[in-house]
């Protein structure tokens, strides 16, 4: 399958868009699926007894966050060459904010595992990620609560993504997401992978 890595910060909308290009592709009749790193990883270390959910992930020590990446890029490479010919989307973040300051998302030993095609920087403006992330009740985001948490981690995701892409000759695209039509930004995905 060729693969998509969708980044972007947390409250962005990437799950919401990454819906929407499902639903587009399997109008179309594409094959494609969506593959969640974050389910990955949090299913390891709710099974190691490390987290007991998804937000108290970016708080764990750092190798431990590392050991769980690695065995999430491994299950996904395997599910990639598993799926035939299609669409493959990795919903997940470029850098993680950790109390030991930024995780790379998609360090060498991740980036080379999955080998994207495309690694898609998701956007939107600070004030209307805030809001977004007001509306969802059922995370805890407190540690990307202030616009210029969002403004640097943002531009700290643009630095690791490029450099994440240099390893493995991946192209990098910004795309916007615009407040209350995912169907934009879907199709921008879609595009740019075809």
């Amino acid at each position: 399958m060729k693969i998509g890595i969708v980044t972007g910060i947390p409250g962005v909308g990437k799950t919401t868009v990454l819906q929407k290009v499902k639903e587009i592709l399997s109008n179309e009749g594409i094959n494609n699926k969506i593959i969640n790193y974050g389910d990955f990883m949090l299913k390891t270390a709710i099974s190691l007894g490390y987290v007991n959910n998804r937000d108290e992930m970016r708080k764990l020590p750092i190798d431990r966050q590392k050991q769980l990446q690695i065995d999430a890029a491994r299950g996904i490479a395997k599910e990639a060459k598993e799926g035939g010919e299609g669409m493959l989307f990795i919903d997940t973040h470029a850098v993680i904010k950790t109390p030991s300051g930024y995780l790379p998302g998609l360090p060498k030993y991740v980036i080379e595992e999955i080998n994207p095609s495309i690694i898609f920087l998701l956007e939107a403006d600070p004030n209307i990620i805030l809001e977004r992330q007001k509306r969802d009740t059922s995370r805890s985001r407190t540690d990307y609560s202030d616009e210029k948490v969002i403004v640097e981690t943002i531009n700290f995701a643009r630095y690791a993504a490029m450099a994440s892409a240099v390893l493995v000759g991946a192209t990098v695209k910004i795309v916007i997401n615009a407040e209350g039509d995912p169907a934009i930004a879907a199709n921008e995905i879609i595009r740019s992978m075809k």
